[in-house]
C-alpha cells in the first residue's frame, strides 16, 4: 500500500515534467504539500478534449454508480491493486476510460513495530518527479448535489530494494509511457515494468500523524533528532 505522499513543485516544474501541458491563463498556485493522506485534494494529470491538464481530486475513489453518500461508503480505495484493478467492480471502470498520473515528489513506507514506527522517505534518485499511475472518476454527492472528482492509486509487489522496507509500492509510469497510459493504449505492460530508481532516508517521526507538517518541508528532511 502507499498510504502517504508528497506534491511539491512549481508550474515550470511540472510542465516540463508532463509536456505537453496546459497552464491556465489564470495560473492557480501551486501549494506544496509535505504529508499527502487519504480522503485530501491531491493534484492528478488527465487527458481532456483540450489536451493534457492538471487537476484536482479527492484521493479515495468512489466509484460513479455508489447512490450514497460519502459516509455510506466505507471501502478504503485509495489504493487499487494492481492484481485485482482490470476485475474490480470498484475500478474496472475506470481502469478502461479514466486514467490519470498522479505526480509526486516522493512517498512514505514505515518499519519497525507497530508502537513505534520508523517512518522513511523514498524519492526519484535522480532528484526527479515520480509518476504513480492512477484512475479517476466522477461522482455526485446525493447529498449535496456537487460532482467530485475522486481518484485512487495503483499498487503492486515492491522489487527487491524496496521490499527491504514494504511488501507493495506504487506503480511508476516513465516519461515515454504518459501518453499511453493515459489514453488507453498501454495496461499492464506499463504498470508491471520495473520502476525507476529510488533513493531513501529516514524522516521525522511528525509524519506518523496524518496531516503533521503538511505544509512543512523539513517532514521531508534525513532525521535529525532535534526534530523530536
Amino acid at each position: 500500500m502507499c498510504g502517504r505522499f508528497s506534491q511539491a513543485y512549481s508550474w515550470n516544474e511540472i510542465v516540463a515534467f508532463s509536456q505537453p501541458l496546459i497552464v491556465p491563463a489564470a495560473t492557480p498556485n501551486l501549494r506544496a504539500r509535505y504529508n499527502i493522506a487519504p480522503t485530501t485534494e491531491v493534484d492528478i494529470i488527465v487527458n481532456t478534449e483540450a489536451g493534457r491538464e492538471l487537476k484536482k481530486a479527492r484521493w479515495g475513489l468512489i466509484p460513479g454508480w455508489h447512490k450514497g453518500g460519502l459516509k455510506d461508503f466505507k471501502l478504503a480505495t485509495f489504493n487499487a491493486r494492481v492484481e485485482t484493478v482490470e476485475t474490480s467492480g470498484t475500478f474496472k471502470h475506470a481502469y478502461r476510460s479514466r486514467r490519470c498520473i498522479i505526480p509526486a515528489s516522493g512517498f512514505f513506507e514505515w518499519t519497525g513495530e507497530k508502537k513505534d514506527r520508523v517512518p522513511h522517505f523514498f524519492s526519484a534518485a535522480d532528484g526527479d518527479l515520480l509518476a504513480f499511475a492512477g484512475l479517476w472518476e466522477s461522482w455526485r454527492n446525493p447529498e449535496t448535489g456537487e460532482d467530485i472528482t475522486t481518484c485512487t492509486m495503483i499498487v503492486r509487489d515492491a522489487n527487491v530494494w524496496t521490499a527491504q522496507y514494504h511488501d507493495r509500492m506504487p506503480c511508476m509510469l516513465l516519461r515515454q509511457d504518459f501518453e499511453a497510459w493515459l489514453d488507453g493504449s498501454g495496461g499492464m505492460d506499463l504498470l508491471k515494468q520495473p520502476p525507476r530508481e529510488l533513493r531513501e532516508w529516514i524522516v521525522s517521526k511528525r509524519v506518523n500523524k496524518a496531516g503533521e507538517g503538511d505544509d512543512d518541508p523539513t517532514t521531508i528532511e534525513p532525521f535529525k533528532d532535534d526534530l523530536f
